[in-house]
């Protein structure tokens, strides 16, 4: 049996890779006008971001930032659609439950960095200008090989500078946007290991 559909090749916009809906099974954002899917995340990564979602969350509420932690949201940028692993967004701009948020909301983006080829050259070269371009001051990737490291960048002169390089096995005060105590080891460690 076939199936009838009517192939969509680009150029695309924001507009129709949202009317595409939901999909678990992978993530499909906006380059351009160039519509990038990928995978979701694998086990590694997924721990990684829940543990650091749980940290983030419990520094938002102590700190009484009026913000809100949330995973996986569709973050609209000057030119593009992606899909951050963390996204720390102003609380008043989530609060009416939007399929989107505008990046003049986001007070700190949190990659994830993938382990295929194209996903870290996605992820450590081609994201960080868009998200430079849209002013989000604080950028944290969080590298998972070949050791776990958490680099710190805040937007100066319109660029990413590194401002911390938080290492595996020591715990590292990062104090902005708001303080946080983190070993990037104990985000991937599996339950049952140190760290965990």
């Amino acid at each position: 049996m076939s199936v009838a559909h009517d192939p969509h090749y680009g150029p695309w916009t924001i507009e129709e890779v949202l009317a595409l809906g939901e999909d678990r099974g992978q993530r499909r954002e906006l380059m351009g006008e160039a519509l990038m899917i990928s995978p979701a995340p694998g086990t590694k990564h997924q721990r990684a971001s829940s543990r650091l979602w749980s940290l983030l969350d419990r520094a938002v509420q102590e700190e009484g930032v009026p913000a809100e932690v949330l995973e996986a949201i569709n973050l609209i940028l000057p030119d593009g659609l992606f899909i951050p692993d963390i996204v720390v967004v102003e609380a008043a701009a989530a609060a009416e439950n939007p399929v989107t948020c505008d990046a003049d909301d986001v007070l700190l983006v949190v990659e994830i960095v993938s382990p295929s080829s194209s996903g870290r050259r996605t992820d450590r070269l081609l994201k960080p200008p868009y998200y430079a371009e849209a002013g989000i001051e604080h950028l944290w990737r969080l590298e998972l090989e070949p050791v776990p490291t958490l680099v710190v960048c805040e937007l100066q002169d319109g660029r990413y500078v590194e401002r911390i390089v938080a290492e595996a096995g020591r715990t590292t005060l990062i104090e902005k946007p708001f303080p946080v105590e983190l070993d990037p080891a104990a985000l991937v460690s599996p339950r049952g290991k140190a760290g965990a």
